[in-house]
């Protein structure tokens, strides 16, 4: 008796959720002859029914268990697997089975907020620029931008990437010379945050990222990490669709 469709997975979501890739990179994998079930090369569409052995370049894929983290990361560790200059890794900080990795990256000198996960498909949809998912920062920069400075943040700033998307903006406190402000953004590129509190005169001292959606760290202290709720999960898988 054949499996019912209730049984079987699509093969690029089965491989997504076990880590091996995203959807589109593991359908780029199964075009490119890589992936096997039953020994049987597969197909694009191909179904994958409980029992079944799925190989990727001869190495069969476990189905794992999804692990969803939050991690309110420190200052000084880099959000890559390995570190060529031997700098600390946040995976050092984690006590997990699972292999996970951080969705998007925050450089070495900022802190907060970091997701990490095995859920190759929702870490896609969570960077891709089109779903807008935004990121909340607390950015102490050198010196007090005035309204015009904060309205170029707001409007978009031209970068050597080409210019930024409109950001919320706000003055929320002051420094001995400086000031604290609050940035959201719903995109993701490099040090972005930094490059445009540069652009417009401002640089940034200290940065921390305090939301990702609706997720926030709460009281998660530094270096410290824990599981997402079931409801928090909820909410960025609706984040992530655009809802």
């Amino acid at each position: 008796m054949a499996d019912s469709p209730a049984s079987t997975v699509r093969l690029n979501k089965f491989l997504a959720q076990s880590g091996v890739a995203s959807r589109r990179g593991a359908d780029a994998m199964i075009a490119a002859g890589r992936v096997k079930i039953d020994g049987q090369a597969a197909q694009p569409g191909s179904q994958v029914a409980p029992g079944q052995v799925v190989t990727v370049d001869g190495t069969p894929v476990a189905a794992e268990r999804l692990t969803y983290l939050m991690l309110n990361k420190p200052v000084g560790y880099v959000t890559t697997m390995e570190d060529p200059e031997g700098r600390p890794t946040v995976v050092k900080l984690l006590d997990v089975v699972e292999r996970v990795v951080p969705v998007g990256r925050l450089d070495a000198m900022t802190s907060g907020l970091l997701l990490l996960t095995n859920d190759g498909d929702l870490a896609y949809k969570l960077g891709h620029p089109k779903h807008g998912v935004p990121k909340t920062y607390r950015a102490i920069v050198r010196g007090l931008p005035g309204s015009a400075a904060l309205r170029k943040l707001q409007q978009g700033v031209h970068l050597d990437d080409g210019r930024t998307r409109p950001a919320e903006v706000k003055v929320i406190g002051t420094r001995s010379g400086g000031a604290e402000l609050e940035i959201t953004i719903k995109e993701g590129r490099n040090r972005q945050v930094r490059r445009m509190c540069s652009t417009v005169g401002y640089p940034v001292m200290e940065l921390e990222r305090i939301a990702y959606g609706p997720l926030t760290l709460g009281r998660l202290g530094i270096g410290a990490s824990r599981a997402l709720k079931p409801h928090e999960l909820e909410a960025l898988r609706s984040a992530a669709s655009g809802g």
